[in-house]
């Protein structure tokens, strides 16, 4: 038997609406320890990954583990109909081949039940080696969603470069070039509206601007977002759920040699 109760519908929202526009379809592992979803997206070139612990749940069980293909489209649309303030309760009977879903208001005068069917996602679980990476940046989640919805208006790909005195980011397109430049801000009384730039080498690589934006949007999970680079490995942005987990994507970079309508980069 799985069982999961999130206290407040939002949070799982905020998760769903993350993920699903890139994972059309995926399993959920559940485990004693939580529940976790590796997947890649339609086009093979970014990596999601999700943590959900199961001490941020409000009551969790997991007799065993189980794996739950889910159609991630249908989930987010159900849980969308839940009132944000109302608790959902996830369940599945072990050899099961449906997923409830309870939804209970927080005044308890109403309770709505839906089931989804379950899956059988042929999804390769991806090993993610323990990177190397040579910059850290973290910045608020907002402003990284603004830069790169900006810089997307001009090119197909964004160059990152770091160094110890700042962060840049650039594009050019048919049209011209932009680039935006963020210093170091850790003094601010708020971290979290700091820029913080930890740098063991300067590097400067190049993403597909498309899934940079992608991943912005999931500046609802936490209000500071972290990016990981280091030579030779793909790039991760990570949004931190406190207790909850996290939700990380992974996007290799493009090639020198490669014209900016190619998507590159598969992991």
């Amino acid at each position: 038997m799985f069982e999961a109760r999130v206290a407040q519908a939002e949070i799982l929202k905020k998760i769903l609406d993350s993920v699903r526009e890139l994972v059309e379809q995926g399993n959920l592992d559940c485990s004693g320890t939580g529940i976790s979803l590796q997947a890649m997206d339609s086009s093979h070139v970014s990596l999601v990954a999700l943590l959900l612990k199961s001490e941020g749940f409000e009551r969790y069980r997991c007799d065993r583990s189980i794996n739950l293909g889910i159609n991630m489209q249908s989930l987010g649309k159900i849980v969308k109909t839940a009132g944000n303030h109302d608790a959902i309760t996830l369940s599945s009977e072990d050899k099961g081949d449906v997923l409830g879903l309870m939804f209970e208001s927080t005044e308890q005068d109403k309770v709505s039940n839906y089931e989804i069917k379950l899956m059988d996602v042929d999804a390769e679980q991806l090993a993610i080696p323990v990177a190397e990476y040579s910059v850290c940046v973290r910045m608020p989640s907002a402003e990284f969603a603004r830069i790169t919805r900006d810089l997307s208006t001009i090119g197909d790909s964004v160059l990152i470069s770091c160094t110890k005195d700042g962060v840049q980011f650039s594009t050019t397109g048919d049209t011209g070039s932009g680039s935006i430049v963020l210093r170091q801000s850790s003094s601010v009384d708020d971290e979290k509206k700091a820029v913080v730039i930890e740098v063991q080498e300067p590097i400067s690589l190049s993403f597909a601007t498309k899934f940079l934006v992608q991943f912005s949007k999931s500046a609802a999970l936490n209000e500071s977002v972290t990016l990981n680079l280091g030579d030779g490995v793909p790039l991760m942005v990570e949004y931190p759920m406190k207790e909850m987990g996290y939700v990380r994507f992974y996007l290799a970079p493009k090639l020198s040699n490669e014209s900016d309508d190619e998507e590159d980069g598969e992991e």
